[in-house]
C-alpha cells in the first residue's frame, strides 16, 4: 500500500497530466483560444459547470465528460492522501524528521550504530545510560520507527553498505562505527564503506563465525566481537568463578548505578600528568581505585603500584562510586 506522500505525489500528476491534456484538447478540437481552453478545464474539474458554450459538439461533450471523471478522480485521490497525512499525523512525523536530520548535522565524536538488532538495541540502551552520543541505521523502516518514535533514539533508514547512508549519519564527526547485522557479510561490507569513507574511524563488528574475523580485519575493524563466545566465557566464568561472574556484571550493567568501571586518557594539560599514583589524589580524594594503566604503545601495567608515574597519552582504568568518578572527571576537565 502507497503511502500517503506517495498518494498525494500520484494524484497531483494524475491531475497535472490531465489539465494539460484536456487544455490542448479544447485548443485542438473546440478551437478554442490558450486562455479559454484553461477556463473551460477550471470550470469542469471544479465541477461548477457551464452554460456560456451550450452548443458543443459531440467530440467537446465526450472531452468534456473525460475531463470531469479524470480530473475529479485525481482530485479526490489528492486530497484523500493529503487528508489522510493529517489524519496520520505524518505532518508531525515530517518535522519531527526534518529536527532529526538537524539533530544528526550537529553530532560529533558520536558512535553510528549499524543494525538495531537485540545486540544493536542493547547496545543503544548501554549508550543512552553512559550518555554517548549515537544514531541507529536500518534498512527496515519499522526499526527505525520504534527506534525513534518510541524510544526517542536518532534513527537512520537505509542500506549501511551506501556511502549516502554513512554520509546522512555523519560519519564525517564520528567517532566509532559499530557493524551489527546478523550477517557477517554484510558486516563485511559495512567496514569496506566506512573505512573508504574515513580511514581514522574505529570500527567495531560483530561476527558469527571464525573464518570471518579475518575478512573483517582485512576490510579493517580494529575490534570483533563474537557474542556467542563471549557468552560461553561468561557461563564459564559463572560457573567456576561466581563471585568474579558478579564482580563483571556489577560493572557490565546498566542497572547498576553506583558502582563504574571507567577509564581517562592523560593529556599534557592534565594536572596529574607527570605525577605519581600516590601523588595524584586519585585514591585519596575521590576513593577511587586505579586497576591498570595502558601507555601510549597499548602496553598494560595492571594494579600499579603507587610510585607509577603517569605520563602523557596514558590511559587510566578507574573503578569507584559514579560520584567519585564523575568528580574526578569534573578536576580532570573530560
Amino acid at each position: 500500500m502507497p503511502s500517503t506522500f506517495t498518494r498525494i505525489r500520484r494524484g497531483a500528476v494524475m491531475l497535472a497530466i490531465v489539465v494539460m491534456a484536456a487544455v490542448l484538447g479544447y485548443r485542438i478540437i473546440g478551437g478554442y483560444s490558450w486562455l479559454e481552453s484553461v477556463w473551460m478545464v477550471v470550470i469542469t474539474v471544479s465541477t461548477v459547470g457551464y452554460g456560456e458554450r451550450s452548443d458543443q459538439t459531440p467530440e467537446l461533450q465526450m472531452l468534456s465528460i473525460a475531463v470531469i471523471l479524470l480530473g475529479v478522480s485525481a482530485s479526490i485521490y489528492a486530497i484523500g492522501g493529503f487528508i489522510q497525512m493529517l489524519l496520520e499525523g505524518e505532518v508531525d512525523r515530517a518535522l519531527g524528521r526534518r529536527r532529526m536530520t538537524k539533530e544528526i548535522d550537529n553530532l560529533t565524536d558520536h558512535v553510528i550504530i549499524c543494525g538495531f538488532g537485540r545486540l544493536g538495541s542493547d547496545l543503544a540502551s548501554q549508550l543512552k545510560h553512559r550518555k554517548i552520543p549515537f544514531l541507529v541505521i536500518d534498512i527496515d523502516p519499522e526499526m527505525t520507527v520504534r527506534a525513534n518514535d518510541e524510544l526517542g533514539l536518532l534513527a537512520v533508514t537505509g542500506d549501511a553498505t551506501e556511502d549516502s547512508v554513512l554520509r546522512e549519519a555523519n560519519i564525517a564527526t564520528a567517532k566509532a562505527l559499530v557493524a551489527a547485522l546478523p550477517s557477517d557479510a554484510e558486516n563485511v561490507f559495512i567496514t569496506l564503506t566506512a573505512r573508504n569513507l574515513r580511514d581514522d574511524i574505529q570500527i567495531l563488528a560483530k561476527s558469527e563465525r571464525e573464518t570471518s574475523c579475518r575478512k573483517l580485519r582485512q576490510a579493517g575493524v580494529n575490534k570483533i566481537v563474537m557474542p556467542h563466545h563471549v557468552g560461553a566465557q561468561h557461563i564459564e566464568r559463572m560457573i567456576s568463578r561466581p563471585s568474579t561472574a558478579d564482580l563483571v556484571e556489577l560493572f557490565a550493567e546498566a542497572s547498576h548505578l553506583d558502582m563504574e568501571l571507567d577509564e581517562f586518557q592523560i593529556t599534557a594539560n592534565s594536572s596529574i600528568a607527570g605525577k605519581t599514583l600516590a601523588d595524584s589524589g586519585i585514591k585519596t580524594n575521590f576513593n577511587l581505585l586505579v586497576v591498570g594503566i595502558k601507555n601510549g604503545d597499548g602496553d598494560f601495567t595492571f594494579n600499579p603500584s603507587p610510585d607509577s608515574e603517569i605520563t602523557e597519552n596514558d590511559t587510566l582504568l578507574v573503578m569507584g562510586q559514579s560520584k567519585g568518578i564523575g568528580e574526578l572527571k569534573s578536576s580532570l576537565k573530560l
